[in-house]
């Protein structure tokens, strides 16, 4: 068999439906495997960074393998912002890119340089493919690696003479770790002991619980412990139903702000956290001094990386957090469980008086124009039905998405992890293709737009099942917020240099028309409703952009 229908076999035997990619002259042998293939959907994207976002967003959303063919170098360099998100996240992704032919390589060629010291940094593994005959071993075990956790991504390296290469080989078959491992039992004994004797436990939920479906087992001890939980400053699904009245909301990567949440408690349980991630160097330390840290993670290189714990447990949650619940329980006692339940009454009533004060500040800003971001967000969570799927690249406008909407289970919610932006409309695209079935809402601030829009033409070729919502403020908002913080130069003149996106102003609209999306200008809240509503019953791709002001509205 030739290498590259070798590759399209051992694919589809790792489940593969979908590949995504942008080819070029070493991916031909490829593509033309492909022109004779019907069991693999080749999704075309314009450029490699949204080729990779594309792939990273299936592989989150189908919780399976996904895979993307890059081009050489420069197209493995225009990926790389996108493969750091990926690695960031987790996301289970086979990264491949063409290679010149290995007796070509050693005259260094055009394009040519290797790849798998470039990938190494980012991915689990990387390697490239030496004989045709070592094609099955290679993408058997990338996909185990890719799969296995921690997941996340790997890279391969095809060299068109391994791709146009025959062989007579024995496609082996696939290989899967276990994921369901149950955390040591002395750890769990010991964070049970502490939990139970806590007087103000609090619980950081990270991306570990989604990705092992284990919602339901954390609330289950939540509810048992009577603790408020926050999600961690990058988590990018629903790791705890944002609807339950012990949610506390998303915890900003600011030291100040995660000091100000940890001093009102003794016990932080970190349910597949990584605290803390921050975004600027602190001036204070996040965690005060007195609270005890309790850490649950399947990879063990976030227990205890920058704060120490008496318990950290290597585990997945949805196997170990069962046993800690009921080990709590154990030891809680009948004191115990009556202050448990006092708290959890107390936490709920600030919570829900926290939701309340929110909608009132929303309801006071509905008829501010330009639009204020925190009405533009409660309007359109207010449309967006529970069954759909929200992808998030609002960088600086996002407050209250989580509390206002309803699509609050495992798979409702796909976030930027990395801070690498231009994730957002690629990602959807990704997301839309693992969801047939489920419209997809994606949010995405007008800077991040313009990393990215060729997206929109791959998701006008796929006919997917997508509302685009740009917010537009013509604004690096989120820098200018922080170049305020500094107190100089920049804040005292009102100079923000390169972070203006209004000379000339850029009609989001008529971008996404000429990318063949059916698009509309959107000015107020009603129109934002009526066309949102709309676009969601038209099950195909619409894109709105809603202009709104460059402040925070408050």
């Amino acid at each position: 068999m030739r290498g590259s229908r070798l590759f399209l076999e051992l694919l589809k035997q790792e489940g593969v439906t979908v590949l995504f990619g942008n080819p070029g002259t070493t991916e031909l042998p490829l593509m033309d495997a492909l022109a004779a293939e019907d069991g693999i959907r080749y999704v075309m994207a314009l450029q490699e960074a949204n080729a990779l976002a594309m792939a990273d967003g299936y592989a989150r959303a189908a919780g399976r393998l996904g895979v993307v063919n890059l081009h050489v170098a420069p197209g493995f360099g225009n990926a790389f912002g996108m493969l750091f998100d990926a690695h960031k996240a987790g996301a289970p992704l086979l990264v491949t890119a063409g290679q010149q032919a290995q007796g070509f390589s050693l005259t260094e060629p055009n394009l040519y340089a290797e790849l798998p010291p470039l990938a190494q940094p980012f991915v689990k593994w990387a390697v490239e493919v030496r004989r045709t005959e070592d094609l099955p071993r290679v993408i058997h075990r990338a996909a185990k690696v890719a799969l296995a956790p921690p997941t996340g991504p790997v890279f391969v390296s095809l060299p068109t003479d391994v791709m146009l290469g025959e062989a007579e080989v024995a496609l082996g078959r696939p290989s899967r770790v276990a994921p369901a491992v149950r955390g040591d039992a002395a750890a769990i004994a010991a964070a049970a002991r502490l939990l139970a004797e806590a007087g103000r436990p609090l619980i950081v939920a990270g991306d570990a619980i989604s990705q092992s479906r284990a919602q339901a087992e954390l609330v289950a001890l939540a509810e048992l412990i009577g603790a408020p939980v926050h999600l961690e400053g990058e988590t990018v699904r629903n790791d705890f139903p944002t609807r339950h009245p012990l949610f506390a909301g998303h915890l900003a990567r600011a030291a100040r702000v995660v000091r100000g949440v940890l001093e009102r408690h003794d016990v932080v349980f970190s349910a597949g956290a990584d605290l803390f991630t921050l975004s600027l160097p602190p001036d204070v330390e996040p965690v005060p001094d007195g609270v005890t840290l309790i850490h649950l993670d399947t990879d063990p290189w976030q227990l205890a990386k920058n704060y120490p714990t008496p318990a950290a447990i290597l585990g997945d949650p949805k196997a170990t957090l069962p046993e800690l619940t009921a080990a709590i329980a154990a030891a809680m006692g009948d004191a115990g469980r009556r202050a448990a339940r006092a708290r959890r009454e107390e936490a709920e009533q600030r919570l829900g008086e926290r939701r309340a004060a929110l909608h009132a500040r929303a309801d006071a800003l509905v008829s501010r124009r330009p639009l204020a971001p925190l009405a533009v967000i409660r309007a359109i969570a207010g449309v967006v039905p529970p069954e759909a799927v929200v992808v998030d690249e609002v960088i600086s406008a996002g407050e209250g998405l989580r509390e206002f909407l309803a699509c609050d289970g495992p798979d409702g919610y796909h976030g930027v992890r990395g801070g690498g932006i231009g994730w957002g409309l690629p990602g959807a695209v990704g997301v839309a293709l693992a969801h047939p079935d489920r419209p997809v809402v994606a949010l995405v601030g007008d800077g991040a737009t313009m990393y990215s829009p060729q997206a929109l033409w791959t998701a006008a070729r796929e006919n997917l099942w997508i509302v685009f919502v740009i917010l537009v403020n013509r604004n690096y908002n989120i820098l200018q917020q922080r170049l305020r913080g500094m107190r100089g130069s920049a804040e005292q003149t009102q100079n923000f240099v390169g972070m203006a996106l209004d000379r000339p102003a850029i009609d989001y609209a008529g971008l996404a028309r000429s990318l063949g999306v059916e698009a509309y200008d959107v000015a107020d809240l009603d129109t934002l409703r009526e066309r949102l509503g709309a676009g969601i019953a038209a099950r195909r791709p619409v894109l709105l952009a809603v202009e709104m002001a460059q402040d925070d509205g408050r």
